[in-house]
């Protein structure tokens, strides 16, 4: 049996992926959380092979806990399955440690089959569209994709400068250098931009 643990916050959604991958022959869902702190827990707990994890979580994003199980578990295969349909999700996955994509739309048939075959070894992306356009660089630099999403999260020059140990004219050059490199007008239309792409 392939032990799976199931991490989404909307229990509905949670006890749905639960009931599918319990019919499917040779998988066991032997541990499920609606966040990254229970998520932890419960891995260390029931030493899953592969977890489920959604994208869209509260306080610890899918793919900071992607990293985090990589980490902890290294024996588990994580797969995120998200409503994400941005290709820099994917590159962002990848970056993370993730062995799967894939969109909650799937069938449970593909959801099932992709359980199974991240445990041999094998990347899994669905829809196959998704990783070719991953394929497609981002246009920043990591240092540039950092301060643009802590202005994101609503952080001035200042307090990212403090944040990153960088001085203020670091941060307000690194944001003008990712304004112009997505041919944005303002900073909000270059965080728009970006967060559209999945760059950051």
């Amino acid at each position: 049996m392939i032990k799976v643990l199931v991490v989404e916050d909307m229990h509905v959604v949670r006890a749905g992926l639960v009931a599918l991958l319990n019919d499917a022959f040779g998988i066991e869902v032997v541990s499920q959380a609606a966040d990254a702190t229970e998520a932890l827990r419960a891995a260390a707990q029931t030493d899953p092979e592969v977890a489920l994890v959604d994208i869209d979580l509260p306080g610890m994003d899918g793919l900071l806990l992607a990293r985090e199980l990589r980490s902890r578990a290294p024996g588990c295969r994580v797969v995120m399955l998200t409503a994400m349909d941005r290709p820099g999700y994917v590159r962002r996955a990848w970056e993370a440690g993730a062995a799967g994509y894939l969109l909650k739309s799937v069938s449970p048939s593909e959801l099932a089959r992709a359980v199974r075959t991240v445990t041999v070894g094998v990347r899994v992306v669905e829809p196959r569209e998704l990783a070719d356009a991953a394929g497609a660089a981002t246009p920043l630099t990591a240092r540039e994709a950092e301060v643009l999403r802590l202005a994101a999260d609503g952080a001035g020059a200042r307090a990212i400068a403090g944040e990153l140990f960088l001085s203020v004219g670091t941060v307000r050059n690194r944001l003008s250098a990712a304004t112009a490199k997505l041919g944005a007008r303002t900073l909000v239309d270059a965080v728009r931009l970006a967060e559209r792409h999945g760059w950051i």
